[in-house]
């Protein structure tokens, strides 16, 4: 065996093995796999029989790869528990195979997206940007970084199944692209290439002038189309499997084609066709709010800036569509560019690192969200799925113990967006914690709904503190910052009543929705009522069908979302029994702090919402 092999299989046993000595601190995340050594592995010897040589309690497993199998890293898992066979069309989908049965599965699967990728918004000077859980693995001042951690990240990442990381901040710096950070993109690359990980970046589109190569950064420009074409040439014969580029382009100030009265079509296939010979992708965000349509309601800003491009972009071109039209938001219906490229590839963006939803600190589970999302967009219309991924350098990952729960939901989501919520859940529970309580799992399950209780219930959105967006600022409001910012400005509370009014008599961003959802969306009498606010502007007095009026309801749901997280606090005091004291102690602090900040939210909002709602 080469050296390296042998390396590559002392760090998953040091991941996974199971010691005293290394304490319950979180660490090996959701493979806390107990060492057994008593299978024999055939057929052959890389990461997924090591891993099945040391974890798996049957006899004997027969590794096999099968080119008639389709070429999806897709596994099948068959035989007697004793006499085990995994069958894949390759190497990475054997170690998906091997991780498969360690967590008890048989049977074929293949992934429903080709592309699942983690986002990771992380800086050059090792900061991350919405992260909660430390600096960057990958990033440090010095340009150092730890490969063993790496690795461990890259074998987290292929238990569930993910394939692709993009290792720098959307909103990038064009540094990211001198050969001095290739160099380290590329020893990156070769760390996790093993487990079948490809590495994509953010790119500036501005570079070839950021750093001084050329006088623009125009998409028609031939001079700017052969910078990028080389760059590209560079970057491949570094890394010949890179994934591609991810776009965040004018956007919050980030350049631009708009820049040079040029479309994002021309900007997108500029980058596509300098990818294209290498087999690359460029993922292009539709983010996009206050460059072309400044002043139209926010939500809209994406369909109005993309619709009249369907059909003229590359066929390397992906459109990146966050799940809601405006900002991770703790719950917002589907974005409605779902439903206007019908001519253009497309994926979706989730964010697993809760920048809306009490960052690091409360406990939400989000697959129940995300799911939500795929009742309205079909997974088989897209062609992967992105997560902004919640990892740091904290010793746990992810800042909160069962924020790590959302990074394994997005994977297994990706893999199968048709598994349930309730199914991830005791998956995640049975490998972290070695059980699967009802309570705790039914604690998981109404996390994510308690949350938009005490946080922004009815659609109420975007009310919550500037910059950090932790905590509520219902009465937010600052002249020197876009009114698309400002709390007051998405809750339009008055003494006749509160809510945004997207409808033919608003803003019309209805318009925006396929039926029957527009319609539905439209009409007052017809929207979901947890969307009420969201599409409506609605009188203090409206009974609604609880039969309390519009404010008690308010009222109501506030109350109740505090409520569930004491009664969260409380699952967890009578769990700790079957909870090992550290992580029990660490994750009942966060419960504590949690409970506190719920019945902030609850009293900051109806306090202010009562001086209009019980207005004389």
């Amino acid at each position: 065996m080469k050296r390296t092999a042998y390396v590559l299989l002392s760090i998953i046993f040091s991941f996974l093995s199971f010691s005293q000595a290394s304490a319950e601190d979180g660490s090996r995340l959701w493979l806390r796999y107990p060492l057994v050594k008593k299978a024999t592995v055939k057929g052959d010897d890389g990461i997924a029989a090591q891993l099945l040589r040391d974890y798996y309690t049957g006899r004997q497993v027969t590794l096999t790869i099968d080119a008639t199998m389709p070429a999806n890293d897709g596994y099948r898992i068959e035989g007697t528990a004793d006499d085990r066979r995994i069958c894949s069309n390759s190497s990475t989908g054997l170690i998906y195979g091997a991780c498969a049965l360690l967590r008890g599965e048989t049977g074929a699967s293949a992934p429903a997206f080709k592309y699942r990728i983690l986002n990771h918004w992380d800086n050059l000077d090792s900061s991350i940007e919405r992260g909660y859980a430390g600096h960057s693995i990958f990033w440090h001042k010095d340009m150092s970084f730890d490969s063993e951690r790496i690795r461990q990240y890259a074998l987290a990442n292929a238990s569930i199944g993910i394939n692709g990381t993009v290792l720098n901040n959307v909103n990038a710096s064009p540094k990211m692209l001198t050969r001095a950070y290739i160099n380290k993109v590329k020893e990156i690359a070769d760390l996790l290439r093993p487990y079948g990980i490809r590495v994509y970046l953010s790119v500036n589109f501005g570079s070839p002038k950021a750093l001084g190569d050329l006088p623009t950064a125009d998409p028609l420009n031939a001079k700017v189309r052969r910078w990028w074409q080389q760059k590209a040439k560079e970057i491949y014969q570094f890394i010949p499997d890179f994934g591609g580029f991810l776009v965040k382009a004018n956007s919050e100030g980030q350049p631009g084609p708009f820049d040079y009265n040029r479309t994002h079509a021309d900007g997108a296939n500029m980058l596509a066709d300098a990818l294209k010979p290498y087999g690359g992708i460029v993922m292009w965000r539709s983010f996009v709010y206050g460059a072309k349509h400044k002043g139209e309601d926010r939500v809209k800003q994406a369909v109005s800036e993309f619709a009249e491009l369907d059909g003229q972009f590359r066929d390397n071109v992906i459109l990146q569509s966050k799940n809601g039209p405006l900002d991770f938001q703790p719950r917002e219906p589907y974005a409605p560019i779902f439903d206007n490229m019908r001519q253009t590839r497309q994926m979706a963006e989730l964010q697993i690192t809760q920048e809306y939803l009490g960052q690091s600190v409360h406990m939400v589970f989000l697959a129940p969200m995300w799911k939500e999302f795929f009742t309205y967009v079909n997974p088989s219309k897209l062609e992967g799925i992105a997560g902004v991924a919640n990892i740091g350098d904290d010793t746990n990952w992810c800042g909160h113990h069962f924020a790590q729960a959302n990074w394994y939901a997005f994977g297994r989501l990706a893999w199968n967006p048709s598994l349930s919520s309730k199914q991830i859940a005791e998956e995640w529970l049975a490998q972290t914690f070695s059980t699967n309580n009802s309570q705790l799992i039914s604690m998981m399950l109404r996390s994510r709904e308690a949350c938009v209780d005490y946080m922004m219930p009815l659609g109420l959105h975007h009310i919550f503190k500037f910059d950090h967006h932790y905590g509520p600022e219902p009465n937010g409001f600052k002249a020197n910052y876009p009114i698309e910012w400002c709390p007051v400005y998405y809750h339009q509370a008055d003494k006749n009543g509160i809510g945004f009014d997207r409808s033919s008599a608003g803003s019309n961003a209805t318009a925006q929705y396929r039926e029957p959802y527009c319609s539905r969306y439209d009409n007052i009498n017809t929207c979901p009522e947890n969307l009420l606010l969201w599409f409506h502007h609605v009188p203090w007095t409206r009974r609604l069908n609880s039969g309390r009026t519009l404010w008690e309801e308010l009222q109501f749901r506030y109350a109740r979302g505090v409520n569930e997280a004491e009664d969260f606090h409380a699952i967890w005091q009578q769990a700790k029994p079957i909870i090992d004291e550290q992580r029990w102690k660490a994750v009942d602090a966060k419960l504590k702090e949690q409970v506190q900040n719920a019945r902030e939210w609850q009293k900051t909002c109806t306090d202010y919402f009562r001086t209009f709602a019980e207005k004389q």
